[in-house]
């Protein structure tokens, strides 16, 4: 018994898997993916709302993106557009402030996304004029998400997998690199990339577990406000990959990557 445990501390000192729990410590990782959460839901899906509701090939409106995100299908699928589907008329009714305050709510998200980089890898925030990246990071987001929801009837099986998992990889390597204003190297985001995707998969695979009967038990206890709390839920599992994939991206790099004494720049 006494062997096995001096293996295990070995292995985790080895691994320096304390450093990456006291990292997350730090990060406040569960606040941060609670702050996601709540910034998505009240500044990004409105604009996602919008965007969804534009689409000219009409694939089911947000709801549909959102429930091809969390994985869910059959009646819990049903259950979530019914229940969150805005009216048709949600384009024709936003008017161009409209428009442009949702733009500045989708800004809002992605500096919080930055400042939570920023923080990762010990950077100083950015200035305020490099809100265009900001812009550009939700305005690529958006053509994402939007991939996404259109290849879920365009391809299946392990083309649309292969497919999601590059574009997934290559969008979050790309966003550390874009939102850090390129002072971090492509080089050292890319474990951060990998983990991101591989804790995304992960989740869908509890969502798909969990949240699917638990949409439809809450949607008869509860109602709409029972629906929320699930896909706030969710959210905040969202934000604790984004985060926590970037952290492990650097823990990564420190502990296992770079030579002794080496920086990311």
């Amino acid at each position: 018994m006494n062997r096995k445990r001096r293996r295990l501390h070995h292995l985790w000192e080895r691994l320096a898997a304390s450093a990456l729990v006291r990292r997350g410590r730090e990060l406040e990782l569960m606040h941060r993916a609670m702050g996601f959460a709540t910034l998505a839901l009240v500044t990004l899906a409105p604009l996602l709302i919008v965007v969804a509701a534009a689409d000219p090939l009409g694939r089911g409106g947000f709801a549909s993106w959102l429930a091809d995100g969390m994985g869910l299908s059959g009646r819990s699928a049903r259950v979530l557009t019914d229940i969150i589907s805005p009216p048709t008329e949600v384009v024709g009714t936003t008017s161009v402030w409209g428009g442009i305050a949702l733009a500045v709510f989708g800004v809002s998200f992605a500096g919080s996304v930055q400042n939570g980089y920023e923080r990762i890898w010990g950077l100083p925030s950015g200035p305020w004029h490099r809100v265009w990246r900001q812009l550009t990071w939700v305005a690529a987001l958006t053509a994402y998400l939007y991939q996404e929801v259109q290849t879920r009837t365009a391809l299946h099986g392990s083309l649309r997998i292969a497919l999601s998992v590059s574009l997934g990889m290559l969008f979050f390597w790309w966003g550390q690199h874009f939102l850090l204003g390129s002072q971090v190297r492509w080089r050292d985001l890319l474990p951060g990339a990998i983990a991101t995707i591989v804790g995304l998969i992960g989740l869908r695979g509890f969502s798909y577990l969990v949240f699917t009967p638990l949409i439809l038990d809450n949607a008869i206890s509860y109602g709409t406000v029972g629906i929320v709390l699930v896909v706030e839920s969710w959210l905040i599992g969202v934000g604790f990959v984004v985060y926590g994939g970037a952290m492990v991206g650097r823990w990564f790099c420190e502990h296992h990557w770079w030579p002794r004494g080496g920086r990311h720049r």
